[in-house]
């Protein structure tokens, strides 16, 4: 029945009605905040890229990490960004069992009880050249470079990690790790595929300045996927599947919001979306020129996420978006 007897304006006359009828909120359980962890003692650096989000010693990890917790964000993702003396050829102090995030879980799951540790899987951070893996003639080598994965993921699991997020993209690293986890008796141990992951420079603030990994040559593009495919990401994620993944991801998101209902819609699976870095800094910037109220904006893109089918939300805006729901900020 058309109108005048059909008014959708009656439903959005004022606030209350709006509420009634809302089909997407925003929880603070949706959300994963990333931080970064660096070596030494007392260092809370800003990264300038990512205003709010430091370089953090292991002693203000735990500290924000309870900030964290006592704003009820259920989990971090955490980075290791290691000096550059512990960097060489075959990624050595990513599986190292003291090394950097191996020491930064011990001590978050010693000092900030019931908050979730996931670990970050890879090994650009750990390598001179910065790819993700064994490079051979300036070729990143799939399958040498799955063992040192393995490793890296069985040592962040002994470290006593929640869950693991391999992040290379690399052929068979979900069922290389699942099959290593279980081996080692970590058959619980939940994986986070970033399964759908694509070769982006909206990635360049987190590369250049957050882990400090910049690219010394070449680029990831025989290994992570064209911003052109969307057919290709749905196989990448059945591969996950069936490899063992627990929950799928989408990276980045705003720009990939086709490929997050499409990943909800073909697999029902649980889905994470990572708000990268590039679309961080685009909308801090602009708040911070006056174009747009932050607030506001953050929680439009966040809402288009979970609308778009994500369940977790990784995001630098978290700490943020955690505050305002805690003042009962109205999003809508």
């Amino acid at each position: 029945m058309a109108f005048p007897a059909t008014r959708p304006r009656r439903l959005r006359q004022n606030d209350k009605f709006r509420r009634l009828v809302r089909e997407t909120n925003i929880a603070v359980d949706d959300l994963v905040w990333p931080l970064f962890a660096v070596p030494g003692h007392g260092i809370r650096e800003e990264i300038s890229s990512l205003p709010g989000n430091y370089h953090l010693s292991i002693d203000c990890l735990v500290d924000e990490s309870k900030r964290a917790r006592d704003l009820g964000i259920p989990a971090i993702l955490l980075f290791g960004v290691p000096d550059p003396c512990d960097k060489d050829e075959r990624a050595s102090k990513a599986y190292c069992p003291n090394g950097l995030v191996q020491k930064a879980v011990r001590a978050l799951k010693a000092h900030v009880p019931g908050l979730l540790v996931i670990t970050d899987v890879c090994l650009c951070e750990y390598t001179p050249h910065a790819h993700c893996g064994i490079l051979e003639k300036g070729y990143l080598m799939n399958d040498a470079s799955l063992d040192v994965l393995a490793k890296t993921a069985v040592s962040h699991a002994e470290a006593g990690c929640d869950m693991v997020a391999p992040a290379a993209m690399l052929d068979g690293q979900i069922q290389t790790l699942r099959h290593s986890l279980d081996l080692h008796g970590y058959s619980n141990l939940p994986i986070m595929a970033y399964s759908a992951k694509y070769a982006s420079k909206l990635y360049d603030p987190f590369f250049k300045e957050g882990t400090q990994s910049a690219l010394a040559h070449g680029d990831k593009k025989t290994h992570q996927m064209s911003f052109a495919n969307s057919d290709e990401a749905m196989r990448e994620i059945a591969l996950d599947v069936e490899e063992g993944a627990d929950i799928i991801m989408v990276k980045p998101g705003l720009f990939y919001l086709d490929v997050v209902y499409r990943a909800k819609q073909e697999f029902q699976m649980p889905l994470a979306v990572y708000n990268v870095s590039g679309e961080f800094a685009m909308i801090d910037a602009a708040a911070r020129m006056g174009r747009l109220d932050k607030c506001a904006v953050v929680f439009e893109a966040l809402s288009c996420f979970k609308r778009a089918g994500a369940d977790i939300i990784i995001s630098y805006f978290a700490p943020m978006a955690a505050e305002c729901l805690e003042r009962g900020w109205k999003s809508f």
